[in-house]
């Protein structure tokens, strides 16, 4: 398959030219087992595992290969293996905080173009968990694209309303309507779906990632399950994240779906995602303004005239107070590992020494 077909470009040909010089060939992640990644190739596909070198100089997860991203190999030519030495420098990547109280990164997909957050007409619509994802999906560097799935399943007065509760958040975000069962609005996609291009699919269980791109994929590649009946909700049918090749000539990395989802990043995401309120916010009085009790706030000003919902000021300053926090215990880990990297080097530095 060429290389231009999985998503390569000037920006990683650039990246890799040193590593072609010294011999080594270059590959994408499309799925990963444990430790062991599938990896597709100008000559096909095989199975790859990262060197022990670089096991041993990563500091954390996100220094490991993940979906989408693009790798430095040496071919095993014949037995359909090959050895990760690197991974290139990454154009954009969905990241969250891993689940849990460990402060780590956890990237879900790299190097997308496009972020289709899926949420469904029928149920689990929460435009405070729609604001999370945003937030996420700006910070990625990835431009973000909502579906609204299972049209088919609710009245058009359903979807206008939604579609008017989605369009207060977004800010100018593109909203599509689907029903993969009905192939309906399938073709607005497209648009997205060149060849070159990579998207990936995000949301929670049971909004119909896994059918979207069954019917994209025109074959019933990934498998669904039955809504649970009572309540209602969705259950993890994708159990680990794949790239796929659409035949409109685009990449699509499928993921499982997320119960949890805590931020990871700066705060840009946050500003891209509350446009609306960091407007506001220049208004204010004080330029450091908290929006609680200070005099003269703009934004309090617009939710008292109904101009802001308070529930999104509400979310803003929850997300903001979250972030926060991860800095404070970013920071820290940083300086734990710098400590812990001298420690290898100097370590490193004495054992050859001794030889």
């Amino acid at each position: 398959m060429h290389l231009k077909k999985l998503g390569w470009n000037s920006f990683f040909e650039a990246h890799f030219e040193p590593f072609r010089l010294m011999g080594y060939t270059v590959g994408r992640i499309v799925s990963q087992y444990k430790h062991i990644y599938r990896v597709y190739t100008e000559h096909g596909q095989c199975l790859g595992d990262v060197t022990g070198k670089m096991r041993y100089e990563a500091i954390g997860r996100h220094d490991y290969p993940v979906v989408g991203d693009w790798v430095v190999i040496k071919e095993r030519k014949g037995e359909g293996k090959a050895v990760i030495h690197a991974v290139l420098p990454r154009i954009s990547k969905f990241s969250r905080k891993t689940a849990g109280d460990k402060t780590e990164e956890q990237i879900v997909a790299a190097n997308i173009n496009t972020v289709f957050l899926v949420t469904s007409l029928n149920q689990e619509f929460n435009l405070r968990r729609m604001e999370r994802y945003l937030m996420l999906a700006w910070e990625s560097g990835a431009k973000p694209v909502i579906i609204l799935s299972k049209a088919d399943l609710v009245s058009n007065s359903v979807i206008e309303e939604k579609i008017s509760q989605l369009e207060l958040i977004s800010l100018g975000v593109p909203i599509h309507v689907v029903s993969a069962i009905n192939k309906q609005g399938l073709e607005e996609l497209d648009r997205y779906l060149e060849e070159g291009n990579t998207a990936a699919l995000l949301g929670s269980s049971g909004v119909g990632k896994s059918t979207l791109i069954n019917c994209l994929l025109g074959e019933e590649t990934q498998r669904v399950q039955e809504i649970r009946q009572g309540d209602d909700k969705g259950k993890h049918t994708t159990t680990f994240r794949e790239l796929f090749f659409l035949p409109q000539g685009a990449c699509m990395i499928d993921t499982p779906g997320m119960r949890e989802l805590q931020l990871w990043g700066t705060d840009e995401g946050l500003k891209d995602t509350f446009e609306d309120i960091e407007q506001l916010s220049s208004m204010c009085q004080f330029i450091d303004c908290q929006h609680l009790h200070e005099p003269n706030c703009a934004v309090k000003q617009a939710v008292k005239e109904g101009k802001l919902d308070e529930n999104r000021l509400n979310n803003y300053r929850k997300m903001m107070r979250e972030l926060e926090y991860l800095h404070m215990k970013t920071n820290k880990k940083a300086q734990l590992e710098e400590k812990d990297r001298w420690k290898k080097l100097s370590k490193e530095k004495r054992r050859r020494n001794k030889r």
